[in-house]
């Protein structure tokens, strides 16, 4: 069974840093390209980043480029996303997710997805 677990979520204040994790099983984690997405209160699901299985073809969302880092450990089967110089907007539930395959479909928001994590950044 596959199974993602975020964490790393919480409260912080405006121009603050989180960093986000992603665990997961049940699959070979080195062989899927993996994706960041959110989903803002009473809004839709929302692609934020993603790269293919080994680490390349980075891919972000124009509103957080340059101020979110996507990465993976296909050692430790974890996914990460550096979050910093974070801004009210960035305010929702972030969940991992995975593609069906090795390579980044831009702006696609996968099916498979963990339970999320809550990230507030708020004074």
């Amino acid at each position: 069974e596959v199974q993602l677990v975020e964490s790393g979520g919480g409260l912080v204040q405006p121009g603050g840093s989180l960093r986000l994790s992603c665990a997961a099983s049940g699959y070979t984690f080195s062989s899927y390209a993996m994706s960041w997405v959110r989903q803002a209160p009473g809004k839709g699901l929302e692609w934020v980043s993603a790269l293919d299985s080994g680490g390349g073809s980075l891919s972000y969302l124009n509103s957080v480029l340059g101020r979110f880092t996507i990465s993976r450990d296909n050692a430790k089967n974890t996914l990460y996303l550096q979050m910093n110089s974070l801004k009210p907007e960035d305010t929702a539930v972030y969940y991992c997710a995975r593609y069906e395959g090795p390579k980044v479909v831009v702006q696609l928001v996968p099916s498979t997805r963990g339970q999320g994590t809550q990230v507030t950044v708020s004074s």
